[in-house]
């Protein structure tokens, strides 16, 4: 025989799957990462106690003032992220939520993807130093030799700001001036050997972490102005860019208050 169930007791019987459910939903891993401002670094000094530029075979120069590569920082490619992380990322202004493929490459192992990032950063390396190289009209100097180091960092992305550096320390703004204009100047950018930048997410966060650390101007590809006014920083300026050619002219005439310089 059954027994028929009152209302208030019949209710919470069917409740019972669907709160089992949500809370499930909110347990389960998701393919989502949450991103939040990393570290930055002078490309014209030292990070973890290594020199970042070093070059030989032709002269260096002091140089004042900074400039900053930017990053961000990601839960691991193995890390468990939930539902309520993914909300909580979604509120908090200071962090991003972003599909995990966008962040790494999809189905490599933890060593697979730390290899792929140091190769995205060795790859970075030669096209920012044959960029500058290209720019100084000095592509056909076998003697020089450029080394950049930046520890425990991979990928792509601070190629704009290492060719800036190597600018910097050989020629500066060719006036003899420093291309920051002693200022603390930050950015993001991949770079390619004939100087075209490009675009690299995550800029939003790089905003904050260049803001953070003394940043008063920031370079950013011009593909991704909308993404940088999103939660740009009180006190921070934008420069787009699409070309080293283009931000070294840009970085120069802030100096000098002698011609335009963009915004987004």
């Amino acid at each position: 025989m059954l027994s028929r169930l009152s209302r208030p007791k019949a209710l919470a019987v069917c409740a019972l799957p669907v709160v089992a459910l949500i809370a499930t939903a909110v347990a389960a891993p998701l393919p989502f990462s949450v991103a939040q401002p990393g570290s930055t670094a002078n490309v014209l000094g030292t990070f973890k106690g290594s020199q970042v530029i070093t070059i030989s075979g032709t002269p260096v120069r002091s140089t004042s003032g900074q400039l900053r590569m930017t990053t961000i920082e990601a839960t691991g490619p193995d890390a468990r992220v939930t539902l309520g992380d993914v909300i909580d990322g979604w509120f908090d202004t200071g962090r991003a939520v972003m599909p995990r493929d966008a962040v790494y490459p999809s189905g490599d192992t933890v060593q697979q993807i730390e290899r792929h990032n140091a190769e995205q950063m060795k790859q970075s390396q030669d096209a920012a130093t044959q960029a500058a190289l290209k720019y100084l009209g000095l592509s056909g100097d076998k003697n020089i030799k450029v080394s950049l180091k930046l520890a425990d960092i991979g990928g792509p992305s601070a190629g704009l700001l290492f060719s800036l550096g190597i600018i910097d320390k050989i020629h500066g703004d060719g006036t003899g001036g420093d291309l920051s204009g002693g200022r603390t100047i930050a950015g993001t950018g991949t770079i390619s050997p004939d100087g075209t930048v490009g675009a690299v997410g995550g800029v939003s966060l790089k905003t904050q972490a260049a803001r953070r650390d003394g940043a008063t101007v920031f370079l950013v590809p011009k593909a991704e102005c909308n993404d940088a006014r999103a939660e740009l920083p009180k006190g921070l300026r934008l420069i787009p860019v699409t070309t080293l050619k283009g931000a070294v002219g840009a970085l120069t005439a802030l100096r000098t208050g002698k011609g335009s310089v963009p915004s987004c």
